[in-house]
């Protein structure tokens, strides 16, 4: 019975002198760890704000400190990939070997610019403001397209991608010129005699360049310079592509019967259709319409064509040719 209490009290003894060294270890690693750190030279935290990621590394590795990219954030006044902000601040003193944590900048948050041209000028600017943009610098320009009041074009273009909060310049129609003003009509997809015969009123040359692989009718006019609405004097020279496909009968009839109704609602929507191909784009319709109005339109057979319908500067339905 002694003998079974000595062994226990043995081992509680050896038990208590293994904790006691294991404590004193850990105590004096700990030390040591802390006696390293504390040995370390102190080093100045330099001003990072406004430096790129790669530029704040150069900064800091002759210190011994590094860098930690804790994440980013819109900032439209630092450069995207810039830091912001960094912790700790400049100016703390730390020892080598500490990181210091950055938070850099995503530039400002970008939206896409809608289409305004075709609206009136106060429809343009409420579709401006409910995309995050401002109405910036509003000028006007007469014009044979589209009535006065409308907007003509806008700088930056539809679906570019801008600042939140920036600027769309616009061009609004002062409607149709005074007599002593002669504008170039718009002659896309129109017959070569209707534009030989209005060069001749108005007594400018026209130089005519054919495109034999064109799809469109004979005589059918594909390009022009200068664009539609611009000012023609006397000496300007005007430009005009036309398909050079060889005529038939079945040419010049070809044309494609063209729908489309507006949905249903509450209120009249401006309606804006455009055809898309190689040649680039033109207006086939833009006005008022009620709700469940149907538009009809005949537009040329040709391939690779793309139509475009726009309701209040919005794009909501394309269809291919």
């Amino acid at each position: 019975m002694t003998s079974t209490k000595g062994s226990r009290v043995l081992q509680v003894e050896v038990l208590v002198v293994l904790i006691g060294l294991a404590g004193l270890v850990v105590f004096m690693f700990q030390f040591g760890i802390e006696g390293a750190v504390h040995n370390r030279p102190v080093q100045v935290v330099p001003d990072l704000k406004g430096k790129s990621i790669g530029g704040g590394l150069d900064i800091l590795a002759p210190l011994k400190l590094s860098l930690l990219k804790d994440g980013a954030e819109f900032n439209a006044a630092v450069p995207i990939g810039s830091i912001v902000r960094q912790t700790p601040a400049a100016g703390t003193k730390v020892r080598e070997g500490k990181a210091i944590h950055v938070v850099v900048s995503q530039g400002g948050e970008t939206v896409f610019t809608p289409a305004v041209a075709g609206l009136p000028l106060r429809n343009a600017e409420m579709l401006l403001r409910q995309n995050q943009l401002l109405l910036g610098e509003v000028t006007e320009s007469y014009s044979l397209r589209l009535e006065k009041g409308l907007v003509l074009s806008q700088d930056p273009a539809h679906e570019s991608s801008v600042e939140r909060n920036s600027m769309v310049n616009v061009v609004v129609s002062a409607g149709a010129p005074p007599e002593n003003i002669v504008l170039m009509p718009d002659f896309l997809r129109k017959s070569i005699t209707e534009a030989s015969q209005w060069a001749s009123s108005v007594g400018v040359p026209l130089t005519i360049a054919k495109d034999p692989g064109s799809l469109f009718p004979y005589g059918t006019i594909l390009a022009q310079e200068p664009q539609s609405d611009a000012v023609v004097s006397d000496d300007t020279q005007v430009k005009m592509t036309v398909s050079g496909r060889p005529s038939d009968g079945k040419d010049r009839t070809a044309k494609l019967n063209f729908q489309y109704q507006v949905p249903q609602g509450s209120a009249e929507s401006l309606v804006r259709i455009l055809i898309a191909d190689q040649h680039g784009e033109r207006e086939l319709f833009n006005g008022l319409r009620t709700p469940g109005s149907k538009i009809d339109l005949s537009v040329p057979g040709a391939g690779n064509a793309r139509v475009k319908i726009f309701l209040n500067g919005i794009l909501v339905e394309e269809r291919d040719l």
